[in-house]
């Protein structure tokens, strides 16, 4: 028995490695083709160069100013995105759990949208309100949902009552502004990694690297969470503190990765399920969440900047185009799993 469970392990292990092999070398290839991509074109071999910082200064400033900053930012939301995807799927029992269908990246939109049209504010003052605007709706979820604790199907159900109201708000808010104005605003709407520098993401790559040690202190409780209650209570979890801090953290994470890019749609509910199909071990599969989210985004972007008919667009709405048909086949195929 023992060595069959040692030889399980193994495999996984080994499965694991292979799995996070392979995203990190997609994703070195993206990174390289981001970089030598665009109107200045580069060879990969001066787009290399330039990264370490060996080049002419025309290549230095198209490389380390304005394309590898969105490499980071791509990386860091979608890692982000994964990881709190995976954290609300598993922790809720539900393939259908994600912050985009919950209402929390909506809520963060709003907040942005509020702060920019309705009270002229810019910078760090708005992803300060699109964080502001995840949590409040986060909060009221919670309240609604709070009966002698947290179940999953009853906060799901009022993740989407709520996601209506923040919609509807969100609307309402671009219809009722100037048309200029709204145009500006509209990017919180879709997301994108466009623009993203300096401060902005150094609060990201800060935030996420805090949240993801707090998740490292947590992600023994996610297998036995998975497995229902009366299972993690045997294991000795408390579930309802455990559930409590776990959807706390990934609501900080959706907060923080919208703050700063506004809502890429999808990544949160698609790269789990990637994650989990890579590994097909059925756990949460958290670490493969993140290098899983941090690829799509990457992808998504670099064919939102050359690959839609040569116009550029924003990141969300690739991931969007590429998210919107698995919502459908995931909520056909959990029908029919209902039913047999």
């Amino acid at each position: 028995m023992t060595s069959t469970v040692t030889l399980l392990r193994t495999r996984r292990t080994r499965r694991l490695v292979l799995v996070l092999g392979v995203l990190v070398l997609v994703v070195i290839a993206l990174a390289t083709l981001a970089l030598t991509l665009g109107a200045a074109s580069l060879p990969p071999g001066k787009a290399v160069l330039a990264l370490f910082g060996i080049g002419d200064d025309g290549d230095l400033f198209v490389v380390q100013r304005l394309r590898l900053p969105r490499i980071g930012a791509a990386l860091l939301a979608g890692a982000a995105f994964g990881l709190a995807g995976a954290l609300f799927q598993s922790t809720l029992r539900n393939p259908l759990a994600s912050p985009d269908i919950l209402g929390i990246a909506t809520g963060a939109s709003l907040g942005a949208v509020t702060a920019l049209l309705g009270f002229g504010l810019t910078g760090l003052a708005v992803s300060a309100s699109a964080f502001a605007g995840a949590a409040v709706i986060a909060l009221l979820i919670w309240f609604f949902a709070w009966r002698q604790g947290l179940h999953s199907m009853r906060f799901v159900l009022v993740g989407v009552g709520f996601a209506y109201l923040a919609s509807s708000l969100l609307a309402w808010t671009l219809a009722s502004a100037d048309e200029r104005d709204a145009a500006s605003a509209l990017v919180w709407t879709v997301g994108s990694v466009a623009d993203v520098r300096g401060t902005e993401l150094a609060v990201l790559g800060a935030g996420l690297v805090v949240l993801a040690l707090v998740v490292a202190g947590i992600s023994r409780w996610q297998a036995p969470l998975a497995l229902g209650d009366d299972h993690a209570r045997g294991l000795g979890v408390r579930t309802d503190g455990a559930r409590v801090l776990t959807l706390l953290t990934a609501v900080g994470l959706v907060a923080l990765a919208t703050s700063v890019v506004g809502p890429l749609a999808f990544v949160a509910l698609v790269a789990p399920a990637i994650a989990r199909n890579l590994l097909d071990d059925g756990g949460p599969a958290l670490s493969v969440s993140v290098a899983t989210g941090a690829t799509l985004v990457l992808a998504a972007d670099v064919v939102a900047q050359h690959g839609l008919l040569g116009v550029a667009a924003p990141t969300g709405i690739v991931t969007g185009l590429v998210g919107a048909p698995y919502l459908l086949w995931l909520l056909a195929t959990h029908e029919k799993r209902s039913r047999s």
